[in-house]
Parts: structure tokens; sequence; C-alpha cells
């Protein structure tokens, strides 16, 4: 069992890190007024909460707002605030869901609430903390929530849905191999073969984050 709980602990410091690493290395704008900039920082988040429940995704989550807070944010705890919630609120949901149905099924499904309490719960948390951090008054804040925070929120939950469910599979069959991640307990037709990775979810996740890639190249003038 002591075995067991150090493992875990140590891929969760492991994937707490890459977390943060991601954060730093890669940030693409999206929108220049207000700041809003991509980080794939969730996808590991998530995959973490995929791995070992919601409360593991959380935890993870917490960290790393924290460590991003006192290293290099510029929002203080308002920003650190922002950070939890918004991972929270897609991670944790999209894990609690796979956790009770343990399929490919399970994985979509949850990815796609994840989605929809990721842009609902940052709606309203925009518009109640956006004016304070940013200085701007909350009726200029407000014309925002359809035109800037909507989109960049779904943008954002449907990248690291698909993100996830194109890593997720080949880093848990890598960390089954070094020892770090126990073998599923879960045997149906869904996932009778825990090694195998399926095309058509590669081609559909690749469908997905060029398409939203194309789509921050239009909002950021690129194409």
């Amino acid at each position: 069992m002591r075995n067991n709980t150090t493992k875990t602990m140590v891929t969760l410091a492991m994937i707490a890190a890459l977390a943060y690493l991601l954060m730093l290395v890669i940030r693409i704008p999206v929108f220049a007024m207000p700041p809003l900039k991509y980080e794939p920082k969730d996808v590991a988040i998530t995959i973490a909460g995929f791995m070992f429940g919601p409360v593991s995704a959380f935890l993870v989550s917490l960290v790393v707002s924290l460590v991003e807070m006192v290293t290099v944010s510029e929002t203080g705890w308002i920003g650190a605030v922002m950070n939890l919630v918004s991972t929270c609120s897609f991670a944790c949901m999209a894990a609690y869901i796979y956790k009770k149905n343990h399929t490919l099924k399970g994985a979509v499904i949850g990815l796609v609430c994840g989605i929809v309490s990721m842009v609902i719960v940052m709606l309203l948390w925009n518009y109640i903390l956006t004016p304070i951090y940013m200085g701007y008054p909350r009726e200029a804040v407000a014309p925002m929530l359809p035109t800037v925070f909507l989109p960049f929120n779904l943008l954002k939950g449907v990248l690291n849905a698909a993100f996830v469910m194109l890593l997720y599979k080949p880093l848990v069959i890598t960390l089954r191999k070094a020892g770090l991640v126990a073998p599923s307990a879960a045997v149906t037709k869904e996932n009778a073969a825990p090694h195998k990775i399926r095309p058509g979810v590669v081609l559909i996740s690749a469908a997905l984050i060029i398409t939203c890639i194309l789509i921050i190249l239009a909002l950021t003038g690129k194409i």
C-alpha cells in the first residue's frame, strides 16, 4: 500500500512539474485585449485526474496555481484563483465522470461536460473578478462575456479535450510500463485492450486541434 502511495505521489509530482513547464513554455495569444493566452497545462492536469481521480486533479491544479503565483504571475492571488477555478471546472468535472464510467464513451462525455462547465463557470468568474484585477468597470466587462471570454474558453476547452484524447493513452501506457501506474481493473468491451490506440480518436483529435489553431490564427490576424 505504501509503495503504491509513493508511486502515485511521484507520478503526480512529475505531472505537476510538466504542467508548470507547459505553462512557462507554451503561451499562445488568442485575444489582445484583454490579453488572453492559451496554455496547455490543463491537459497534463486532466490526464492526472483521469489516472487518479478528480481529487488528484484538484491537488495538482492547486500546486501549479500557487507555484505560478509566486514565480511568474503578474495578477497575484486573483490570477491564482482564476487559474484554479478554470482548471478545476474542466479537469475535475471530466475526471469525475470518467471515474464513474471508465470507457472511451465516459472519457468523451466527461471532456464535453468539462468544456461546458468551464465555459459557464468562467463567464461568472470573469464577470466578478476581471473588473478587479484589470481595473475595468463592470459595465465594460459585461459586453466582453459573449464576444471574448465565451469564445476563448470554448476554444481552450476544445483544445484541452482534443489534446487529452490524443495524449492520454500513450502516456498512461508509458507510465504503466514504468510501473508508476497500476493496470486498469475495469474489463469491458470498451477497454479490454488497454494498449490499443484507436486511429479514429487520433484523427478526430488532430482535426479538432488543427481547426482550433486555424481559428486562433484568424482571431489574431495571422491568416
